[in-house]
């Protein structure tokens, strides 16, 4: 049988593997905490970076929307001088040469009229 002396080392290292458990469950519950604010940091970053490529992102769809409405509104106005070009030129036409502007009126006229007929 054992002894008493020989029982006692034993609760003695018992009691002492509990105690160094202690600080090693503080230890632990530093890292995870550490590990939280780590996380947290890295979600709050992130969230900053897809921020700033969404606002970069409408930013250049804004310039670029600018941009080709400039275009298209140069385009407009090309076209409306070539119409405004065209149409002063057949003004000219029909009063420099009058009876030319009527018969061929009345050619058009007359060629729509079959066009239609069929």
């Amino acid at each position: 049988m054992a002894s008493t002396s020989d029982l006692a080392p034993e609760r003695s290292k018992t009691s002492r593997s509990r105690a160094s458990t202690k600080p090693r469950e503080d230890q632990l519950e530093d890292q995870i905490a550490q590990l939280q604010a780590d996380l947290k940091a890295i979600a709050a970053t992130l969230t900053k970076l897809s921020t700033d490529k969404v606002n970069e992102a409408r930013d250049t769809a804004k310039d670029e929307a600018r941009n080709m409405q400039r275009q298209g509104q140069h385009v407009i106005d090309e076209v409306q001088d070539q119409a405004g070009a065209m149409e002063q030129q057949l003004k000219d036409t029909i009063r420099e040469k009058p009876l030319t502007a009527v018969a061929s009126a009345i050619g058009i006229g007359y060629i729509l009229a079959l066009l239609s007929r069929h």
